[in-house]
């Protein structure tokens, strides 16, 4: 446990959390959304702080990340508790469960990484925003020792947040769900609206982080592509043609069972819109396809894939050796 970042004391021995746009009001002895922002005594506190629940080395691309880094190794953390209340959500054991956990500090888990052979640290299975006090200690550290850092997030968080941690981040994976459609997140999620995500977007854009966006197509509910044209038509509009897409097939599970698996053409369809709409990168997540990385100038391959594992890179620097365009490709320095 440690005392958290971004609150502010209230009359009443009451607290505002100003780490995600719930600004969640918390009196004392009580805890916000996230379940692990906690009053005591007119102070806020983070019970995410050594309670680790999770820790293993991953492929970069699992998280996913295609474009950052390929091929390298990141050792992946998460704690109990989100700041979302996802019905479908595969992780609900550590994101929704106990906040059962171990007690392992910031040091630690940066050895530990360092041990398994992993170039990096991912904050990811449950939501990095509310053990924010452990990633910023733990990013620190990473660097230092000359690992990257990267976030798998659903963007629930505030600008001021982001700024701070931006300068020990070098990735993030921005999760959608259902293209971001506010009747959806209402619903499935329990969350009012995606605006914030769309700000917190362009505000880890704006910082020079390398960024990449998933979109979980769910089957009836979260599928429209009316939504997901909206979607990708800001990525280029707001971002740029160059940042990734993933369109991620789900699977039933938590409370929503009686949904099937999205059919493939789905995805499919998801990504001709995506190229359409002009972006360079558009991948499929939970399916069997290939996700090479192609010139989007001259379709020579760069980084030749097998599902989620990287097995060959044809790169000159971020440059195509082909036709010299240069691509988005970064974290190369931690490729050996």
């Amino acid at each position: 446990m440690k005392e958290a970042m971004f609150y502010e004391e209230l009359e009443g021995d009451e607290v505002r959390c100003h780490l995600c746009p719930w600004n969640c009001k918390i009196s004392e002895g009580e805890r916000g959304v996230c379940r692990v922002r906690e009053n005591r005594n007119g102070k806020l506190y983070s019970l995410s702080y050594e309670n680790v629940s999770s820790g293993n080395p991953d492929p970069v691309e699992k998280k996913p990340l295609f474009n950052f880094a390929p091929g390298t190794k990141t050792y992946s953390i998460a704690t109990p508790g989100c700041n979302w209340k996802c019905k479908f959500c595969q992780n609900w054991q550590i994101s929704q469960g106990p906040l059962d956990g171990r007690a392992i500090k910031p040091e630690e888990i940066v050895r530990a990484a360092k041990k398994s052979g992993s170039k990096g640290i991912s904050y990811t299975y449950s939501e990095p925003t509310i053990f924010y006090e452990l990633a910023y200690d733990t990013a620190k550290l990473a660097h230092e020792a000359g690992l990257y850092n990267t976030f798998v997030t659903n963007g629930y968080i505030n600008k001021e947040p982001i700024r701070k941690i931006a300068p020990y981040l070098d990735a993030v994976t921005v999760d959608f769900k259902g293209s971001g459609d506010d009747d959806f997140l209402q619903e499935f999620a329990g969350v009012p609206s995606a605006d914030p995500v769309f700000q917190s977007l362009k505000e880890y854009y704006s910082q020079g982080l390398h960024v990449e966006i998933t979109d979980l197509i769910v089957p009836r509910i979260g599928d429209s592509e009316s939504k997901i044209k909206e979607l990708v038509e800001w990525i280029v509009s707001e971002l740029g043609k160059e940042v990734p897409v993933h369109f991620l097939r789900f699977y039933p599970a938590h409370e929503v069972q009686d949904i099937p698996p999205t059919d493939v053409s789905k995805l499919e369809k998801a990504k001709e819109i995506a190229k359409n709409a002009g972006l360079d990168y558009v991948y499929l997540g939970n399916v069997r396809r290939e996700n090479d990385i192609n010139c989007p100038e001259c379709g020579a391959t760069l980084v030749e894939r097998t599902v989620r594992r990287t097995r060959r890179i044809n790169l000159e620097g971020n440059k195509c050796p082909e036709c010299g365009a240069e691509v988005n490709v970064s974290g190369l320095r931690w490729i050996e």
